[in-house]
């Protein structure tokens, strides 16, 4: 209303409508037709006040004529609201209404009904958020170059990890090749470190690496990112699903590392990316004029960092936990590597927690089970006692304890184990291992002596002891022990044995 009420006071001190032309203020026509109206309305007389812009504004709004017509698409209000809500577009939603509804009407018609649809609807407004000094941080990953993973000597996408201090709006940048858990726990501890203290408050996106589930009322924090938040004492804040505007700080932030420090820059592997991007942080980006507070964020981190909250004296040992399943052989993989756990939780599923050196597992928060943590992929580590009995006492049975249970039952046995074990084309562990299971039937007196007769026949075999235990008791009583090794001497020489003593080998062994 000002060129009009200019206008007005031009013509009262007797300007022509040319004059007002001149002036730039409004057009001939315009102008004559608004003196007709200030005569009307008894504005001229320089006697009496100027109206006011409202007075001004409601004479030249035009009376509006009810509506003749009423939409076609009245019906269809709600429908269309509520696909106007979730953002489709006006040719989308004729087409529905003609596919679903059966509509006949133009496409002008769905045009202007959602004017007037929008005129109806209230602005949307933006506000902005504002945080006390040491009451939050936001934190942000965005897409890095292209670099040379030294892993898999080819080139990989690095992310930019991106933590700023919403008071100061002072910043933490590190690249890394991946989002895992293991890298956003490692990045949140380089980041309270490099600001030597840690805000009340952390402001993150819902990515899996810390949410498992989101929601905006019952987000499922990853449990490793919620002991991090325990040991640091520092809250998870997540934004609700698809709403990245509360955390627009650190999407400003990543973009000005995008613009600002990533292009004209060369770099030769990922820890010369970050050596000039923290040079980058403390010698230029800490020191620009930000675009909202006006003032260095280096100079506000002074005034903040008082207020944050100190380190704890020992870092927390950050883990990353994991749901794994018992397989068959008693053993849970993680990334690659196996460990052991006691038998028993074969088919169960439990948690397991590594760290940088050590993996533990857990069953109904007891700790049934901890390795070191393998460096290699492939590696297996089992503890015995964790197999069954039977798979315990099988593996303890070795060579060495043959020898050993040998000696207890008398030389025989211990040369028969001997030559036995001895054998240079068949391994006859478990023939070692019957013979001296065979104690726990016969006692040590016979079985020692059905060892030396098996000697003494040259045919060292299980098979052949076995069957002198089972079938000559008479020939290995206590007074044949001490006898003579000759074995004929119980009998005639030349005489035809009831039952021989001699035992073949099996098939394909040599006697």
């Amino acid at each position: 209303m000002f060129q009009y009420r200019q206008a007005l006071v031009r013509i009262r001190q007797g300007d022509t409508d040319r004059d007002i032309a001149r002036s730039r203020l409004m057009g001939r026509r315009k102008a004559a037709v608004f003196r007709a109206l200030a005569s009307a309305q008894g504005w001229l007389d320089a006697n009496t006040a100027l109206p006011t812009d409202a007075q001004i504004a409601a004479s030249l709004a035009p009376a509006r004529a009810s509506p003749a017509t009423v939409s076609t698409l009245v019906p269809y209000r709600e429908a269309i609201e509520r696909w106007l809500a979730d953002g489709v577009s006006g040719v989308v939603i004729h087409g529905a209404l003609q596919r679903e509804h059966g509509y006949s009407g133009s496409y002008s018609s769905v045009y202007r009904f959602l004017r007037a649809l929008g005129r109806s609807r209230l602005p949307e407004a933006t506000v902005r958020l504002d945080f006390a000094p040491a009451e939050a941080a936001q934190v942000d990953f965005g897409a890095g170059p292209l670099l040379l993973d030294p892993a898999s000597g080819r080139a990989r996408r690095t992310w930019c990890f991106v933590m700023t201090l919403c008071f100061s709006r002072h910043q933490y940048v590190e690249f890394v090749f991946d989002q895992s858990v293991p890298t956003w726990l490692g990045c949140h501890r380089r980041a309270f470190e490099w600001f030597t203290a840690v805000p009340a408050r952390v402001i993150i996106d819902n990515p899996k690496c810390a949410i498992t589930r989101a929601c905006s009322r019952d987000p499922v924090v990853q449990r490793a990112y919620a002991e991090c938040a325990e040991g640091y004492g520092f809250k998870i804040d997540p934004c609700p699903p698809a709403d990245p505007q509360k955390k627009g700080m650190v999407e400003s932030g990543v973009k000005y590392v995008k613009r600002n420090f990533l292009p004209t820059r060369t770099f030769r592997d990922l820890p010369d990316l970050n050596a000039q991007a923290r040079q980058w942080v403390l010698q230029l980006a800490g020191y620009r004029d930000d675009g909202t507070t006006h003032e260095a964020p280096l100079a506000r981190f002074e005034r903040e960092w008082p207020l944050m909250r100190p380190l704890p004296a020992i870092a927390p040992d950050l883990g990353v936990w994991s749901l794994v399943g018992v397989h068959r052989d008693g053993h849970v993989q993680f990334q690659h590597s196996l460990n052991s756990v006691p038998f028993r939780f074969i088919g169960q599923r439990l948690w397991l927690r590594a760290t940088d050196t050590s993996v533990a597992i857990h069953a109904d928060h007891q700790l049934i089970a901890q390795h070191l943590r393998a460096q290699h992929r492939g590696t297996r580590r089992t503890v015995r006692q964790h197999l069954p009995p039977d798979a315990q006492a099988c593996f303890l049975r070795d060579r060495h304890w043959c020898a050993s249970q040998a000696e207890q039952i008398g030389p025989a046995c211990v040369q028969l184990i001997r030559t036995l074990l001895a054998d240079r084309i068949v391994e006859r562990l478990r023939a070692a291992q019957g013979v001296i299971r065979l104690a726990t039937q016969f006692d040590a007196v016979r079985l020692e002596a059905a060892c030396r007769r098996a000697l003494d026949h040259g045919s060292p075999y299980f098979r052949t002891v076995k069957t002198l235990l089972a079938h000559h008791p008479e020939l290995l009583s206590a007074s044949n022990c001490a006898a003579s090794t000759n074995p004929y001497l119980q009998q005639a020489r030349f005489a035809r044995p009831a039952r021989s003593l001699f035992v073949q080998p099996p098939e394909g062994e040599s006697p």
